[in-house]
């Protein structure tokens, strides 16, 4: 074909071009144009060299960048001219190749199933009739299979499945939604599920082998069945209210049925988790809209590609089909998913058969919808392997539903939020979203390395304690892990340990330094330094609260001088206090000089009297605060309370408060533990400044879970039908120095400059109103409006004061979506630009990109200013 007129381009597509059908696709688009050539993955990205006519070439460019496969994402495309072949006369999908230091991949996050396999699964016709692991180029299993890239079949865990001759004429074929689809499998070559359900001889599960044999049974057990059969059988003990362990994409899954009392109520028990939400699962759209409200955004969100949890409002049982309220006792909201593998939509189809032979026998009606709960003990990483499924879910589970298609890498389901007028946001990321990087721009910086050779800094972030995620920024972007969550155990700090391998060796990369927290007890903190010990590499610390300023200015990208709210639960604060109601100050433009910051005001300083036990006990909180305030007087003996004179009010309707009832005895240790300051720590966290207004107002006493006190707080505002304009509380800042009411002396010298938010008027002010008899709805408004509108006032202050009009918020308390809609208003109407999370939870999840941006401009600032000599800049 060569020969006058013909040219050759070299193209190198960088992105998420790997596993996602992109090959095929160049494929079929260079036969379109005529073009020979080939295509192939590389460590840089999918090589193509093409040639043709100069006129095929400019239409096969356009529509490379155009026209892509809906999985795809292009971050960047090379392209240069090069020597024309003689002779070559087709295009082909050329052998990926290996080497090389780093690489600019995008592995794909696993995908939702695809319309067309859902078609396939339902055709008794199709070969893949009822087979939970069908896929093609457009969906299934990606990050949770693969080991290392490129992305071939070899570097996954179906290398072990050779493909039967009918898969691997599909694998072979331009024209079949198979070719070059890596998890391709069908029901002769393909993995397969058995199902195990207790033993003959009454033994329990955890003592017996997990493997079963290719076209072998196993007796010994009560139910032991593969296939087709097993997910039936499965169906029908869910349906008599058995719990299972069910193993997926990314782990395993706890499930039972969601309209069964006694089923959730037992998974509770089990689970050790008494009031935390579980997430569901229902058939299809129709199946939610029976259980919950489903607006576009819920519904948009439900149907992508990333099939996460979407929180969305409960329907009132008295239009909607019951669901036991044990599914989530504490809000109205459900945490809805819907089936993202074949396997789980074949389960859920045949649970809703089961339910309906049962009406006919019982002449109940329940939803054919499944809780699907991760597969863990509390505080532990998902399950993932079979036999650690049986250690440790044996206590848990009555059934396990298996398949030997190797999980490579945890995977947990994503949770997100729709916000009415703004982004998602999210509550976890994981499955569907990781490791997708949050794009940072075009690196233009080096550093030098031992040798003479200059690269793009690589920084870890290791993350907080609590939902943790690690980072590692490389080149132009910042990958963060899925949610790992709280590295405080050892089991999901070896978690850590493992996903920052994988990633490392998923990216090709080895960091050239790591950034920790603050706090000095922190898990994650002694793994970084640990790495640092064994790699040479220099540990950096960055408070938890300006980790979170960096991470949600880095989501948009934004260097610019700018304030940030970060209002969470607590973090280690430089002063050594408990942080967690800031207003920081961050300045980043000046990449000769480490970023600028500054904290210029906080919430008012209150007592935690026996630190973690105030948090897990809020009342204490609430006490103190009265006790301190001289709102409320003991008796000699310390045990029964009543109004000091100066807090009466016209009519007090509610006393005693609602605590002392059963926390009388441990209320009357306080007194002296405040007076003596023992194991009584300081905060300035939002978090527990509700914590405090919930346990006043008889919500929240003590809690199971993260946040248990500010959700009950702001579940009383659903369905109260309080008017937006009921009023406010005073809420105004001073200097910290000369604040009132203070309950802590602070030297001027101590804190030049420092604002505080009269957060203790506030709550005087929800005492007043709970004394009245003011209904809880009305106090809890009024607390949200009121704890806005002050944030605001003072973040316009600061705001002239800097001459800046950007204002971040991160934090765990923006979870809050009444407390975020509130004060995202209050801003825009003060003439402010709130920046959101858009990419990332904001919550400590989001922890991890704000130590590695930071990471990344101290290194660089470190190079290009000599006299900044906190770091070495010539790396080993």
């Amino acid at each position: 074909m060569a020969g006058t007129g013909q040219m050759r381009i070299r193209f190198v597509a960088q992105g998420q071009v790997q596993g996602v059908g992109f090959r095929p696709f160049v494929f079929s688009l260079a036969r379109e144009y005529s073009l020979t050539g080939f295509v192939r993955n590389s460590p840089r990205g999918v090589m193509i060299e093409v040639q043709g006519r100069d006129a095929d070439l400019t239409d096969f460019s356009r529509d490379l960048a155009q026209r892509l496969p809906p999985l795809a994402r292009l971050t960047g495309l090379e392209r240069e001219e090069c020597a024309v072949l003689q002779g070559e006369s087709s295009f082909s999908i050329g052998q990926s190749s290996t080497g090389g230091n780093g690489h600019s991949v995008l592995v794909s996050p696993d995908v939702c199933i695809c319309r067309d396999c859902l078609a396939d699964i339902a055709d008794p016709l199709n070969r893949r009739f009822h087979y939970p692991f069908t896929n093609c180029t457009n969906c299934g299993p990606r990050y949770s299979i693969t080991r290392s890239v490129p992305y071939d079949r070899v570097t996954t865990s179906m290398s072990c499945f050779p493909m039967c001759p009918d898969c691997k004429a599909e694998y072979e074929n331009p024209a079949d939604r198979r070719f070059h689809a890596q998890p391709n499998a069908c029901p002769i070559c393909g993995p397969h599920v058995w199902l195990l359900a207790g033993r003959t001889d009454g033994t329990r599960l955890a003592h017996m082998d997990c493997g079963i044999p290719h076209g072998r049974m196993q007796t010994g057990y009560a139910i032991n069945l593969t296939g087709d059969a097993a997910l039936r059988a499965l169906a029908g003990m869910l349906a008599d209210g058995a719990i299972a362990a069910v193993k997926g994409v990314g782990g395993f899954h706890l499930a039972c049925d969601a309209g069964n009392d006694q089923a959730v109520a037992a998974l509770r028990l089990r689970k050790r988790r008494p009031h935390k939400p579980f997430a569901v699962m229902a058939a299809g759209p129709e199946d939610a809209r029976r259980v919950a409200v489903l607006g576009p955004e819920e519904e948009s969100l439900l149907l992508s590609p990333e099939h996460p949890v979407v929180i969305c409002p409960s329907l009132p049982r008295t239009f909607g089909t019951r669901l036991s309220p044990l599914i989530s006792p504490d809000t109205s909201g459900i945490g809805l998913m819907l089936p993202y593998t074949p396997l789980h939509q074949l389960l859920l189809e045949y649970f809703a058969e089961a339910l309906r032979q049962k009406k006919e026998e019982t002449g109940a009606e329940r939803p054919a919808i499944l809780v699907m709960t991760s597969g863990n003990l509390s505080g532990e990483p998902i399950c993932l392997g079979n036999r650690e499924a049986l250690a440790c879910l044996d206590g848990m589970a009555d059934a396990f539903l298996f398949h030997n298609r190797d999980i490579l890498i945890r995977v947990d389901d994503s949770v997100i939020r729709p916000v009415p007028g703004r982004s998602p946001i999210f509550s976890r990321r994981a499955r569907g979203y990781a490791p997708r990087p949050v794009h940072q721009g075009n690196p233009d910086d080096s550093i030098s390395l031992k040798g003479g050779s200059s690269v793009p800094p690589v920084i870890l972030g290791v993350g907080a304690e609590l939902k943790n995620t690690l980072c590692l920024f490389k080149g132009e972007d910042a990958f963060v892990s899925q949610h790992i969550g709280d590295v405080s155990t050892v089991e999901t700090a070896a978690f850590h340990q493992d996903m920052r391998t994988h990633m490392s060796a998923l990216l090709s990369v080895r960091a050239h330094a790591v950034v920790r927290d603050l706090h000095p007890g922190y898990v994650s903190g002694d793994l970084a330094e640990k790495l640092a010990g064994e790699s040479g590499i220099p540990v950096l610390r960055l408070q938890h609260h300006f980790a979170h300023a960096h991470a949600v200015l880095a989501e948009h990208r934004h260097t610019d001088p700018a304030l940030v709210l970060a209002l969470d639960g607590s973090g280690f604060g430089e002063d050594g206090d408990v942080w967690g109601g800031e207003v920081l100050y961050l300045d980043s433009s000046d990449s000769r000089m480490p970023p600028v910051h500054k904290r210029l005001a906080r919430f008012a300083p209150v007592a935690l009297p026996g630190g973690e036990a105030a948090i897990r006990e809020p009342w204490r909180i609430a006490h103190t605060l009265l006790l301190r305030l001289g709102l409320l007087r003991a008796d000699a003996s310390g045990t029964s309370y009543g109004l000091s004179p100066g807090a009466s009010v016209a009519k007090n309707v509610r006393f005693p408060l609602p605590w002392l009832p059963e926390y009388a005895k441990s209320a009357g240790l306080l007194p002296r533990m405040l007076e003596k300051g023992v194991n009584t720590p300081w905060s300035t966290s939002c978090g527990r400044l509700f914590d405090a207004v919930s346990a006043l107002l008889g919500l929240c006493n003590a809690v199971t879970y993260e946040g248990q006190a500010a959700i009950r707080l702001e579940e009383s505002l659903q369905g109260s039908g309080v008017s937006v304009d009921d009023g406010e509380y005073p809420c105004p800042f001073a200097p910290a120095t000369s604040a009132t009411p203070s309950l802590r002396r602070e030297a001027a010298e101590d804190c030049p400059d420092l604002l505080q938010l009269h957060t203790i008027k506030l709550f005087v002010a929800v005492y007043e109103d709970y004394l009245k008899g003011t209904p809880i709805p009305v106090i809890a408004r009024r607390f949200h409006a009121s704890l806005a509108a002050g944030l605001a006032k003072l973040a316009a202050y600061l705001g002239r004061r800097h001459g800046v009009r950007h204002v971040g918020l991160s934090g765990g308390c923006l979870q809050n979506v009444t407390l975020l809609l509130a004060l995202v208003n209050a801003l825009e109407k003060k003439g402010l630009l709130p920046l959101l999370h858009k990419d990332l939870p904001p919550g400590d999840g989001c922890i991890s990109l704000g130590q590695a941006v930071w990471g990344r401009r101290i290194l660089l600032a470190s190079r290009k200013r000599e006299e900044a000599n906190c770091i070495q800049t010539t790396i080993p």
